[in-house]
């Protein structure tokens, strides 16, 4: 692991494949340099590495920015300096292995334990196939993180009172006002997280549940479900104005909630006999930021970010500390398979160059004794090639087993030097040797 501004320093793993995956999230970053950080047009970005790696990826989450790439780790800090990133952190081998398995387990969420992640992994892998930035390796690694993520859910109670981003916004909406009930909430944004919000609001006895969308007919859809109320967003500062809470998570580009024309909705809100308007209380989980900056500086605004979440999972992590322990244990038993896993597929060039040269040697030996067979013979011809092939593949079976148990084991030079002293006769001479 290092900072964007040191060395990669020399790792104590034995990963053979070049991986490496570096970014902010919500444990060293505030939303605002997450902003900053994140990548507005994520295909732009991937097009414009797709010739430095093997294959790149993009994950962005609401309180991550992380890129994946297969390729080494200093390429990819030239990469993210290039793009003009900084702060970042770099993990590289198996301490990138590690952290995508722990990220994919909820292991290293602001809400320990969440699900919404697995989905995101999923995504971050389908947009860089449609991109054509995606390599088999990437994938392979994906699809176990996410294989990892699920088994560690089952053989654990990981996410055992956890909540999404979405429930814990209206967990903090309740916190605030005492109780949510007979109260008129806004949802703006009728995506994953707009349906968890919904979905963790639809529990509660609300007078009313509004739910805005740039597309009406999915806030008509998501309404629908939830038993709520769909409102078009030119309609938005109409539904501010009669709201006690308003939760936001769209994946717009741009702030939907602007500081003006929120204050004009505060005056509006004022008691006729007293100078302040009734409180609103915003919750913005979106990233970028749906509520425009400076917004909380308004009378009567009390804004919640991001940022404010982090106490809501300390106060549902208690009873998950030792879940957490056991999903730590089986994420290392699975992360030492796995190595062995990659780093055996990292013998398949040798075994190829291995199995190719034989079957080479066998062809023109097999064609040698039918020609002093001197028969056409189609049956006599079938035993002769056959018998090639298993003489070959008994031969080649030990050394093959020998040669990617080295690779297995974190020896891919000693495999390589095998290859070599079979197919061209060098002497196998290893560097403690010499």
């Amino acid at each position: 692991m290092e900072n964007s501004r040191g060395k990669v320093p020399v790792t104590e793993d034995v990963l053979f494949a070049p991986l490496a995956i570096a970014g902010l999230s919500h444990h060293d970053a505030t939303v605002d340099l997450l902003e900053k950080f994140r990548f507005s047009d994520e295909e732009a970005f991937l097009d414009r590495a797709r010739n430095r790696f093997h294959g790149i990826m993009l994950i962005q989450t609401c309180n991550r920015v992380e890129v994946l790439v297969h390729g080494d780790a200093e390429s990819l800090r030239d990469l993210l300096e290039e793009e003009e990133r900084d702060g970042f952190t770099i993990y590289s081998g198996t301490g990138a292995l590690r952290h995508l398995l722990k990220v994919a387990s909820g292991m290293d969420s602001m809400i320990v334990g969440e699900d919404q992640i697995l989905g995101q992994l999923k995504k971050a892998m389908s947009t860089a196939q449609q991109v054509d930035t995606s390599s088999p390796l990437l994938e392979l690694c994906i699809n176990k993180a996410v294989h990892v993520g699920v088994e560690v859910r089952k053989r654990t109670q990981i996410n055992r009172g956890a909540v999404s981003i979405g429930s814990a916004a209206v967990m903090l909406a309740e916190e605030q006002l005492g109780t949510l009930k007979g109260r008129h909430i806004l949802v703006i944004g009728s995506g994953e997280m707009g349906m968890l919000v919904a979905q963790a609001l639809a529990a509660k006895d609300l007078t009313a549940m509004y739910v805005a969308n740039r597309t009406y007919e999915r806030a008509v859809i998501l309404a629908g479900k939830i038993g709520g109320k769909a409102v078009r967003l030119d309609e938005l500062n109409r539904y501010l104005l009669l709201s006690d809470v308003v939760i936001s998570c769209t994946s717009a580009p741009h702030a939907v909630i602007k500081r003006d024309e929120l204050r004009e909705v505060m005056k509006g809100r004022c008691w006729p006999l007293d100078g302040h308007p009734r409180p609103l209380i915003l919750v913005d989980i979106a990233q970028p930021r749906d509520v425009e900056e400076g917004a909380e500086d308004i009378d009567g605004v009390v804004l919640f970010t991001i940022d404010s979440l982090r106490r809501i999972n300390e106060m549902t992590m208690d009873g998950r500390r030792l879940e957490a322990e056991k999903a730590r244990a089986y994420i290392e038993e699975e992360l030492a398979q796995f190595i062995r896993l990659l780093n055996g597929k990292a013998a398949d060039s040798a075994l190829a160059i291995l199995h190719r040269w034989a079957e080479s040697i066998r062809m023109r030996e097999r064609d040698k004794a039918l020609g002093r067979l001197g028969t056409e013979d189609s049956r006599t011809c079938e035993v002769v090639d056959d018998l090639t092939r298993v003489l070959v593949s008994k031969l080649l079976s030990d050394v093959s087993v020998s040669i990617r148990s080295c690779a297995e084991t974190g020896d891919l030079e000693r495999a390589e030097l095998i290859v070599a002293a079979i197919t061209r006769g060098e002497r196998i001479c290893f560097r403690n040797e010499e």
